[in-house]
């Protein structure tokens, strides 16, 4: 079943830049290492075991899920959960009505020239970035993901995902069919928005329609298709609110109590 958020994922143009920029937003960020698919990433690790990926090109892959979403103006671009049964996940969003890869495997060299390893069942087309990355650890967890270092700005985790989708009703029929249930309707004032909220674990993801003209939703939806929004953090911190979008290069990251 599925056990809440793994990982968000934010897509760069440059690591080192994204690296300077989040520090400065007051996280402690970790390099990762490097994929043998052109991609290299740096880590920012919560105490709620989730963690963001910051990823950037060390060389063009015009085939990669999340090129095009990059040059498209990047920022937060998927989200990965955690399973405690990854063949039994991917069969159950599969009958659902998700077309999603079977499981392959990944790797990366961290930079201590450690390999990590994991599998990983990707959707694909149209689903991809509105159901989720699968992952299952061949390495250890802990190999993958650094430990929890206390960030300046308090962040402790991640809160709330919100996913812009076009219909609700049929993203509510794949999760409701993999979780057995438990979706919750909602409206979003704030994003002249409605549509369905799940919670895995700590998390709880939204998935949102516009709800008229005025919603920033159906202009993301036109330039960016269903995909991932926006995302609140958890702080224990004084300072709450939006975060700098020039800093963090685009992605809609929010701190909240």
């Amino acid at each position: 079943m599925l056990t809440g958020i793994d990982h968000l994922v934010v897509v760069v143009p440059d690591l080192e830049a994204a690296i300077q920029n989040y520090e400065q937003l007051g996280f402690t960020v970790v390099r990762g290492g490097r994929h043998p698919v052109g991609t290299h990433n740096a880590l920012i690790a919560f105490a709620d075991g989730s963690y963001l990926e910051l990823i950037a090109f060390y060389e063009p892959s015009a085939d990669h899920r999340w090129w095009k979403p990059l040059q498209e103006g990047g920022g937060l671009v998927d989200f990965c959960m955690q399973t405690d049964d990854l063949r039994g996940d991917t069969a159950a969003f599969r009958r659902a009505g998700v077309d999603i890869e079977d499981p392959t495997p990944q790797s990366r060299v961290r930079p201590d020239g450690y390999m990590v390893s994991w599998v990983l069942s990707i959707p694909r087309g149209p689903h991809r970035g509105v159901a989720p990355l699968l992952i299952q650890d061949e390495t250890p967890r802990a190999e993958r993901v650094p430990s929890a270092a206390p960030h300046r700005n308090g962040v402790s985790g991640i809160g709330t995902v919100t996913v812009a989708v076009a219909d609700p009703d049929a993203v509510r029929r794949w999760y409701e069919g993999v979780l057995g249930g438990g979706g919750q309707g909602i409206e979003r004032k704030d994003l002249d928005a409605a549509g369905v909220r799940f919670r895995t674990g700590p998390h709880a993801l939204d998935f949102l329609a516009p709800g008229g003209s005025r919603s920033p939703l159906g202009a993301w939806l036109r330039a960016r298709g269903p995909s991932p929004y926006a995302a609140m953090l958890r702080t224990g911190g004084g300072k709450v609110g939006p975060l700098d979008e020039a800093k963090t290069l685009g992605a809609r990251l929010a701190l909240a109590p």
